[in-house]
């Protein structure tokens, strides 16, 4: 894995140690002789992990740009996590970019235990919202990704296209691509399609799948609701950086 930061290469190491905490997305983490020391610059700052114990930050700096507390190295380890001594992560969203020998990789670090399946059904799916019917299929594809609750998605023929108003905005997943988002009535954002969805989850592409806690998605009837657990943070987020949560579709 390499990083990418101000036009330069920052990392580049085949030892590559991957984080995963939970309800979060997983984390590279660098050797620190992996790293270029001119690009690392300690701003002299600690936090503290609930978990992992000391947290020392750095400022990257390459070419003429430099990013406050986009490095963090955990300097207080307990002995079950020494596996992480002397390692650095990068803040995703605050680099160029990540890539896998000459691939870039876009979202998040992939989590190599990571699976998704997908299922053809004959089940009945509707669609309300506020009382109008949105969709109705007898044929749409259950997806069963780890760590969450199925998803469904509806052939674009068996819906109201006119009930669906797109916005501005995608967000991406590193098994799926890219996802585009609909409005529905007054209710954002309640509806997301991989118009182009990447080969192996290939039968999802340009289906639309609803969010239950948006509108009203029923199942042979029943009505589903959004399971708990169902929201992953980016890492940084409690490490200062800001960023916005995201939800994994």
């Amino acid at each position: 894995m390499r990083v990418k930061f101000g036009g330069e290469w920052v990392a580049d190491s085949e030892d590559i140690v991957l984080l995963h905490e939970p309800g979060r997305y997983p984390v590279a983490y660098f050797p620190l002789d992996a790293v270029r020391p001119e690009a690392l610059e300690a701003l002299g700052r600690t936090t503290q992990h609930r978990d992992l114990g000391e947290t020392t930050w750095f400022a990257v700096k390459a070419g003429e740009r430099r990013v406050e507390r986009a490095a963090w190295q955990f300097t207080g380890l307990p002995e079950y996590a020494a596996e992480l001594k002397g390692r650095v992560a990068f803040a995703w969203r605050a680099m160029d970019a990540f890539y896998e020998e000459n691939e870039r990789i876009l979202g998040h670090a992939a989590d190599p235990y990571h699976r998704i399946d997908i299922r053809n059904t004959s089940r009945l799916l509707e669609v309300r919202s506020g009382g109008q019917l949105v969709a109705r299929s007898t044929s749409p594809v259950v997806l069963y990704e780890s760590g969450f609750a199925p998803r469904w998605y509806v052939p674009r023929e068996d819906i109201q296209e006119e009930c669906l108003t797109p916005v501005e905005g995608q967000t991406f997943c590193p098994y799926k691509g890219l996802a585009s988002y609909y409005d529905i009535g007054d209710a954002s954002r309640a509806a997301w399609s991989y118009r182009d969805a990447y080969e192996e989850v290939g039968r999802v592409s340009d289906l639309v799948s609803f969010e239950p806690d948006k509108v009203e998605v029923y199942i042979d009837g029943e009505q589903l609701s959004l399971e708990p657990g169902q929201r992953v943070i980016p890492h940084g987020i409690d490490r200062g950086l800001g960023a916005d949560e995201v939800l994994s579709r």
